[in-house]
């Protein structure tokens, strides 16, 4: 299929783990400028090699904290350097804490929502003037099905989720006119059997220990509530099972979606 890509700038933040790594290299495999943003500088290395293993027309690390809002002009002005921007997938995201909310500590609600939306609204805030100028972009945000349904244990990451939903679709409102397209994809659990996928900033990476420590002394019975039931015979996805559709949804094969929230769920919500 022609998708459009070769030779396109795509900026992928949340590069160098699970579902930013798989599809920072999908969009390499489409020929597509990769441009990858993480903390690890080492995992970001190995990733743009093998991105241009892959077929990237050219492939860049930067090194930048996306909860820094100094970090979105310097990752813009490094992908500038090889092109205007036309693909922003904002994928950084996780859990600072979990907990029931009655439970919950007030300073740590901030964590969870920068991290989560503040991300996605200071990076998209810096790429829209050049996308703008240019009269095309494609925009693709990664959300959760928390963010449909509500995560137990989950409460503050289940409402920033929901948040990037609803600003992926006010969003495609407003910039269609300027030939933007904006889409969400909404995973459920996704996790990596390569062990390369797993960066050290990554909560998947069993040396941090994040799950552990974060339903350390839940019961049994919290646990199962947690749980969701998929249809399809396995509880996760894999990455590239996710990017795939987010690499269709910044093709010109998706053309005329936006403003779209999908699932890859496996079924679990129904």
């Amino acid at each position: 299929m022609q998708t459009g890509l070769n030779g396109r700038v795509a900026i992928i933040t949340g590069a160098t783990a699970n579902i930013g790594r798989a599809i920072a290299l999908s969009l390499a495999a489409e020929g597509a400028i990769v441009v990858a943003v993480g903390r690890d500088e080492e995992a970001g290395a190995r990733l743009t090699a093998l991105c241009r293993e892959r077929g990237a027309t050219e492939a860049r690390f930067v090194a930048a904290d996306l909860t820094d809002p100094a970090s979105p002009a310097r990752i813009l002005e490094a992908a500038s350097a090889l092109g205007g921007v036309a693909v922003l997938v904002n994928n950084v995201g996780g859990n600072v804490g979990a907990g029931f909310f009655a439970e919950s500590d007030p300073t740590t609600w901030a964590g969870d929502l920068d991290l989560n939306l503040g991300t996605v609204l200071r990076m998209t805030h810096a790429v829209l003037p050049g996308m703008i100028a240019a009269k095309a972009g494609a925009i693709v945000n990664i959300g959760s099905t928390a963010g449909l349904v509500g995560d137990y244990m989950l409460p503050v990451y289940s409402a920033a989720k929901a948040a990037v939903h609803g600003f992926t679709k006010v969003l495609a409102k407003e910039v269609g006119q300027h030939g933007i397209r904006v889409n969400c994809v909404a995973p459920y659990g996704t996790v990596s059997r390569d062990p390369e996928a797993f960066s050290s900033g990554s909560r998947f990476n069993r040396d941090n220990g994040f799950f552990a420590k974060a339903f350390a002394g839940s019961s049994p019975e919290d646990a199962a509530k947690r749980a969701r039931q998929t249809v399809v015979g396995r509880p996760v996805a894999t990455p590239e099972e996710v990017a795939s559709l987010a690499v269709y949804l910044a093709s010109d094969l998706a053309g005329f979606i936006t403003g779209q929230v999908y699932p890859v769920d496996g079924g679990s919500l129904l």
